[in-house]
């Protein structure tokens, strides 16, 4: 079993910038996926980035170049750093974690962003 914690969601104007981080609890040795998903009222959740523990990356279309996900394995920590953020942006993103063909899920962090 893994628990992942998320933190770092809040309150930002148009333009500002976010950082979200999830801590896994414990080492991961086997090939992982790790990413954030996102869900607004109403909608279907979303693939927001990937980062798999060979190196690669994945961004959903609506983020490109704004948003970069990065991981620190040492501290079993996955990042997403948000910039230029926009209010659809506005929703509750989600720490995934993808290993041996099993979903962990984080709790959930709000991220709000005002026009």
């Amino acid at each position: 079993q893994v628990q992942l914690v998320e933190s770092g969601g809040g309150l930002v104007q148009a333009g500002g910038s976010l950082r979200l981080s999830c801590a896994a609890s414990r080492s991961i040795f086997s090939t992982n996926v790790m990413g954030w998903y996102r869900q607004a009222p109403g909608k279907q959740r979303e693939l927001v980035a990937t980062s798999t523990s060979g190196g690669s990356t994945n961004y959903a279309d609506s983020v490109k170049g704004r948003f970069t996900i990065s991981r620190d394995s040492a501290k079993r920590t996955v990042y997403l750093q948000m910039n230029s953020l926009k209010p659809e942006d506005t929703a509750i993103y989600y720490c995934n974690l993808r290993l041996v063909g099993f979903d962990y899920w984080g709790q959930g962090t709000q991220v709000t962003v005002s026009s």
